[in-house]
């Protein structure tokens, strides 16, 4: 079997300064597409950009950019472009996840997560999308969603359970539009993944949730970097509009007694 060549591929990582969008980037360079990483910090996004092109041997460059702002947005589009030559996949990544309870969620918590989560994706994708037209039927769209949300429920996290449930609403009407230009539009739902954030919470945390996990582990990056290369690849063309679990088979239990019972 031929597998799809990345050395003639632009790709989009928003996010990519850190986590999950790092190993996105990090896994595209490895293969040889051209990748534009953003961050916040545009000094921390040229920083990890130039290590991570200096470890993989890959094109690798990086930007500021916030994607509540939709004039950035539109400029992280345009770079791409004059730097790559087009766009052929985006990866909308960036996400943030400040927990809250409800009694004490105000509407600047609100306004900021669904920002960057939902809001932020759907701009990313509008500003690529004539880019992702031109791409000649390579055009990919990856979103990262959230088991929390669309599947799940975790105290603390309504708000952003309700941005990653969003994502999904946006999916499959953007899929459907989209189709007809040959541009596929997925989604991968990660479980726990062992990033800075996920560390953030405490060894108390990771060992809870780690003793949920069937399979034993706490996701890596690579994990999921892994399933957003496929989603994004020609051998994956005729998949638009589908979700990706991957969490270890987390979510499979339907009760405690079922996760004990176990043979």
């Amino acid at each position: 079997m031929t597998f799809t060549p990345w050395q003639d591929r632009s790709v989009i990582v928003t996010g990519g300064t850190r986590g999950i969008g790092h190993g996105i980037a990090e896994l595209f360079a490895r293969q040889g597409a051209a990748v534009l990483l953003t961050g916040r910090d545009a000094e921390t996004a040229r920083k990890v950009a130039d290590h991570l092109a200096q470890v993989t041997g890959g094109r690798v460059s990086g930007i500021g950019m916030d994607v509540r702002q939709p004039e950035q947005i539109q400029e992280m589009a345009a770079e791409a472009e004059r730097r790559h030559g087009g766009i052929d996949v985006l990866c909308a990544n960036a996400g943030v996840f400040p927990e809250r309870p409800l009694r004490e969620l105000t509407a600047e918590d609100v306004d900021e997560v669904l920002g960057v989560n939902l809001r932020g994706s759907i701009l990313s994708v509008r500003a690529c999308l004539p880019a992702l037209e031109r791409a000649a039927g390579r055009g990919r769209v990856l979103l990262t969603s959230s088991i929390t949300g669309p599947t799940t429920g975790y105290a603390g996290w309504s708000h952003y359970g309700a941005s990653k449930a969003g994502q999904l609403g946006f999916l499959r009407g953007a899929a459907l539009e989209l189709a007809p230009h040959g541009i596929t539009v997925n989604a991968v739902l990660p479980g726990n993944v062992r990033t800075e954030g996920l560390t953030d919470l405490g060894p108390d945390y990771l060992r809870r949730m780690t003793d949920c996990i069937p399979l034993g582990r706490i996701g890596e990056t690579s994990d999921i970097a892994h399933a957003v290369l496929f989603l994004a690849s020609d051998e994956a063309s005729f998949i638009t509009g589908q979700t990706l679990t991957i969490d270890g088979g987390q979510t499979l239990p339907e009760s405690l007694d079922a996760f004990a019972a176990r043979p």
